[in-house]
């Protein structure tokens, strides 16, 4: 039987929300062509978090622990990739394509030499071939294709792929570890933004432009985060003028996000930015302008003061939760 090797991620002790992203895309796909899923899980300690993984498909789960490979190294993770493929022999490799995936699958296709599409927002299978779907200049067009690739490696935008349960059990069995060797040495991490929810996990996100005015007023932008469990997010002017943190960029040159809801305050909705917020399910738009690109695109347009909405909208929301 062919298999799909789904690689995994974590962070903070966790896995990624996008992992499992994959893991359940791939059982989806293995149901239609007939092939198993196995899941990889890199870490200084993995054990407890592999079983979880059977629960949206993997039908197995290779892990590769070791002390070295506590935080993320390129090398030691390409050579740990490398080893999983050759020992499951399979036909098609999934990553995330969070800032770790974008930057170990084209390691690992190097290596390889084998086919890579990056941020996938759609697979099927059309006759017993898989069909990728892939964004365009800034996702004004969707292109679809299939890699002439005995091996085909995909990375997978977070937030557009359903996590589903599937309700297995998977074996897990621990990989051979090949030589961990690199020039490279990962000191520490230095985290940024404390404990504060990433844009690019979250299932909404407000977010504020320069018709915010200040980095002092992004505290409404903040409160109604708070009341919604949503993360802050923020435009490239935004961060250019020092008012939020690069980490909360949404964008071509920030993140790439695919929440629920993506509520925009003072902000045009730039084709720039719309590249990184396009694949959201729902867009809500609060500007004053009711021309700005933006109020066409959403799929909810509130023309008015943000400073006047947003407090409301915040204060309404507090009522209905009680």
């Amino acid at each position: 039987m062919s298999a799909i090797l789904v690689v995994t991620e974590i962070q903070n002790n966790e896995l990624k929300k996008a992992s499992f992203e994959a893991v359940s895309q791939a059982r989806r796909l293995a149901d239609q062509l007939g092939h198993s899923v196995t899941a990889l899980v890199t870490g200084a300690d993995v054990q407890a978090l592999a079983a979880s993984l059977g629960e949206y498909g993997a039908d197995n789960v290779l892990i590769a622990q070791d002390v070295k490979l506590e935080n993320y190294n390129p090398d030691y993770y390409k050579a740990i990739v490398l080893e999983a493929v050759k020992s499951v022999s399979p036909e098609i490799v999934l990553f995330a394509a969070t800032v770790q995936g974008r930057d170990l699958a084209p390691r690992v296709a190097a290596a390889l030499q084998k086919s890579l599409a990056s941020d996938c927002t759609g697979l099927d299978v059309v006759d017993g071939n898989l069909e990728i779907e892939h964004p365009l200049y800034a996702g004004k067009v969707f292109a679809k294709f299939s890699l002439d690739s005995d091996i085909k490696l995909l990375s997978l935008r977070p937030g557009v792929f359903e996590a589903e349960t599937a309700a297995k059990q998977a074996v897990v069995n621990a990989l051979d570890l090949p030589a961990l060797e690199s020039r490279i040495t990962v000191k520490e991490i230095n985290k940024t933004g404390g404990d504060k929810l990433d844009v690019t996990e979250a299932d909404i996100i407000i977010t504020g432009g320069r018709g915010v005015r200040s980095a002092e007023n992004f505290k409404i932008i903040e409160e109604l985060a708070q009341v919604l469990g949503a993360a802050v997010g923020a435009t490239r002017a935004v961060v250019d003028s020092e008012w939020r943190s690069h980490d909360e960029q949404v964008g071509q040159t920030g993140k790439v996000v695919s929440p629920s809801l993506y509520i925009m305050c003072g902000a045009s909705g730039s084709i720039q930015h719309w590249a990184g917020m396009a694949g959201s399910k729902c867009i809500v738009a609060v500007n004053k302008d009711p021309e700005a690109p933006i109020m066409k695109r959403a799929d909810y347009s509130i023309v008015g003061d943000l400073f006047e909405v947003i407090p409301a909208l915040t204060q309404e929301i507090k009522k209905i939760k009680g």
